[in-house]
C-alpha cells in the first residue's frame, strides 16, 4: 500500500513556498516576461474580487466554533461512518495532515483552504474520495499527502491568479475574473478542477513525493494554457473539467 511522507510544514505566507520540509516550491514565482499591465474591471467583477479577497484573508482560527464545525464536517466528508474521537487527534494523519492538529498546517493557506476542501467534497464526493485513498492508478510507494497538497492548491492559485492585487496583473488572472463575475463559487470550483489535474499529472509522471514541485510546476502550466483558450466560456469547459466525477 502506497505510504504518504510526513512533511513538517516551514510556511512563509504570500511568498511561494512549498508547505514542507526540504523542499522549494517554485510553483507560484513569475518571469518579468510574464508581466502585464493591470487590467481595468467592471464594478460587478470588482465587487466579486473584492468579496473573495475577503474570504482569503480569513485566519483559520481553531477557537473559532464555526471554524470548528468546519472540520468536524471535513472529517465526516472524508471519512463517513468513522467517529473523530477530538479536533486534535492522531486519526487526522490518515488524512495527510502532518500532525494531530491541523490548525497548525492552515497556517500557510487560511480558512479558505478548509472551504476549498469542503467545496470538493460536497460537490464531487467521488473525486474527493478517490484523492483520498489514492483509488486510480498505479500509485507511488511514496504518495503526496492529501491534505497538505489540498493547501499547497490554494496556495498556488492564489500566486498563479494574483489575488491579493487590486486589479489583475496577467491576462490568466483578468480571465478569471471574469469568469468569478459569473460564478462566485469560481475559485472552490477551479480548486477541484486543479487538485483533479495535479493528481492526473502525477501519475502521468509517475512521481514521488520529491517530484511534487515537478508536478505542481506542470499542473500550473496545463491550468494556464487551458485558462487562455480563446473559446472557453466557463470553468465547466475547461479540459480538465472532465477528469471530476461527481
Amino acid at each position: 500500500m502506497p505510504a504518504c511522507v510526513e512533511i513538517f510544514v516551514e510556511v512563509v505566507t504570500g511568498s511561494a513556498a512549498w508547505l514542507g520540509k526540504g523542499l522549494s516550491c517554485v510553483c507560484g514565482q513569475r518571469d518579468e516576461s510574464d508581466a502585464c499591465p493591470s487590467f481595468d474591471l467592471t464594478p460587478v467583477q470588482e465587487e466579486c474580487l473584492h468579496r473573495l479577497q475577503n474570504r482569503i484573508d480569513i485566519a483559520y482560527d481553531s477557537s473559532s466554533p464555526e471554524h470548528q464545525e468546519a472540520l468536524r464536517e471535513l472529517w465526516n466528508a472524508a471519512f463517513p461512518g468513522e467517529e473523530l474521537d477530538d479536533l486534535i487527534s492522531e486519526q487526522w494523519k490518515q488524512m495527510g495532515w502532518q500532525g494531530k492538529d491541523p490548525s497548525t498546517d492552515f497556517r500557510g493557506g487560511g480558512f479558505i483552504s478548509l472551504e476549498n476542501l469542503l467545496y470538493f467534497a460536497r460537490n464531487f464526493p467521488k473525486s474527493f474520495q478517490d484523492l483520498i485513498h489514492k483509488h486510480e492508478g498505479d500509485r507511488a510507494m511514496w504518495e503526496y499527502p492529501f491534505a497538505v497538497a489540498g493547501i499547497n492548491i490554494t496556495f498556488m492559485l492564489i500566486q498563479m491568479l494574483d489575488l491579493e492585487a487590486v486589479k489583475p496583473r496577467t491576462m490568466v488572472g483578468a480571465t478569471f475574473i471574469k469568469f468569478l463575475a459569473d460564478n462566485e463559487s469560481a475559485f472552490d470550483l477551479l480548486y477541484c478542477i486543479t487538485f483533479k489535474l495535479m493528481d492526473h499529472q502525477w501519475l502521468v509522471m509517475h512521481a514521488s513525493y520529491m517530484d511534487f514541485n515537478d508536478v505542481m510546476k506542470a499542473t500550473r502550466s496545463q491550468l494556464e494554457r487551458e485558462l487562455l483558450q480563446e473559446h472557453i466560456t466557463g470553468l465547466n469547459e475547461l479540459p480538465s473539467y472532465s477528469l471530476l466525477s461527481q
